[in-house]
């Protein structure tokens, strides 16, 4: 069934609408409750206690000058943060809300589209929004901008590849490859529950990607500044925030999708015959994006940043080889069901609980043997012997230019 034109333009402004005041809210709300667990006042001056800080924020980065550094490249410049934005927003258009209503008489499913590869849509929008972060810190003509690029390049090939082994778990469990006929598999269980390593995986390949603490390493203000968007400001700047923010929504939405029964109904709630019905399930998806929107502002809270060797350590030998067993066990179990045996759920979900907490027994040993909790004593590190052009570091711009040695001289 083909929407009319009214009713596609509505469902277009609906999600740009939902996901500009999510933003808007998240960014207060973060500061909030982070203030909150720092046990300090969070913003409390603009608007009723505080909660149009966000709208002023947007209002005051608009009015900033806009200033473009001298040796930047104009047009990918100028372009980075639109590319990073687009398609942040575009993603979410496979995103299944609720279910099929009635909108002024005609039925329509809450979904802007419904592509047979949703998931695979996602996966080619977030690695093309990454492109954006790297054109910024290649145009900005700056060092600290081009190492804040050159680390999202790291990130993004250590984590898409584990997050795409994710997402092919999920698909020879369910059978397809669209987010509606997902969301249609678990209906009576969760794939949480029955792929739960996969889902672990994909709670620290999300965090990952979308740069954000304790990997948030493309920014890193302790030691680039600002990062990759070091150079910009006023709206531009405004835009790489929106992106990130939006990001955070779309892959939270889509571990909702992927993981948490959509805008299935949580138990107990869903032993009410009418939970899943009308317009209701929209209120539990939306209930349950902001739970994983939590999680991103309470891991900001309480962990450090990462080291970039244990954060490439974490991708490539802990992620990837996990995600990939839990693909072969995945596609096994599918094989199984297929075949016709029993109980095969049952056995799915204790592997996976037992594959998880063993799991997370060997990350504890392994980062409790990091930080020396074992009581031996650490090695001494090996002497530095410093030698000219040892460390790949691009000069400094314009250390030798005319102008700097005009400066110098008086």
């Amino acid at each position: 069934m083909i929407d009319p034109w009214w009713l596609m333009l509505a469902k277009v402004l609906c999600v740009f609408v939902f996901l500009v005041l999510t933003v808007l809210f998240a960014i207060v709300i973060e500061r909030k409750v982070l203030g909150r667990m720092q046990m300090r006042p969070g913003p409390n001056r603009v608007g009723p206690k505080g909660w149009l800080q966000s709208l002023a924020d947007g209002i005051k980065l608009a009015l900033k000058e806009d200033i473009s550094p001298v040796d930047a490249d104009r047009v990918i410049y100028v372009l980075a943060p639109i590319i990073s934005t687009v398609p942040a927003i575009t993603a979410f258009a496979v995103i299944p809300f609720g279910p099929e209503v009635s909108v002024f008489g005609h039925h329509t499913t809450l979904q802007l589209a419904d592509l047979p590869i949703a998931v695979l849509f996602i996966l080619a929008m977030s690695s093309i929004g990454v492109y954006g972060i790297i054109l910024a810190g290649w145009s900005s003509g700056s060092v600290y901008p081009l190492i804040g690029g050159i680390r999202s390049t790291a990130q993004v090939i250590s984590y898409e590849v584990a997050m795409g082994l994710v997402f092919a778990s999920v698909f020879l469990y369910a059978g397809t490859m669209s987010t509606s006929g997902i969301v249609a598999a678990q209906d009576r269980v969760w794939f949480a529950f029955l792929l739960m390593p996969a889902f672990m995986v994909y709670l620290v390949a999300m965090v990952g990607e979308t740069n954000r603490a304790p990997f948030d390493l493309p920014e890193a203000e302790g030691e680039l500044v600002g990062g990759f968007h070091t150079e910009y400001s006023s709206l531009k700047f405004a835009l790489f925030f929106l992106a990130e923010y939006i990001n955070i929504t779309t892959v939270s939405a889509l571990a909702v999708t992927l993981f948490f029964g959509g805008w299935h109904a949580p138990f107990p709630i869903n032993l009410w015959a009418g939970a899943n019905a009308g317009w209701w399930p929209l209120l539990w998806f939306t209930a349950k994006v902001w739970g994983f929107i939590f999680i991103y502002i309470w891991l900001r809270a309480t962990l450090p940043r990462l080291r970039y060797d244990q954060f490439m350590s974490l991708g490539w030998k802990v992620l990837i080889p996990v995600a990939l067993t839990w693909v072969l066990f995945g596609a096994g179990m599918r094989s199984l069901r297929n075949d016709g045996y029993p109980h095969w759920q049952w056995v799915l979900g204790g592997v996976s609980t037992l594959a998880t907490l063993v799991a997370l027994v060997l990350l504890h040993r392994q980062f409790s043997a990091v930080r020396g909790d074992d009581g031996a004593e650490p090695a001494p590190p090996p002497p530095v012997v410093p030698s000219e052009g040892s460390f790949p570091t691009p000069p400094l711009p314009q250390r030798n230019s005319p102008r700097v040695k005009e400066d110098v001289n008086g």
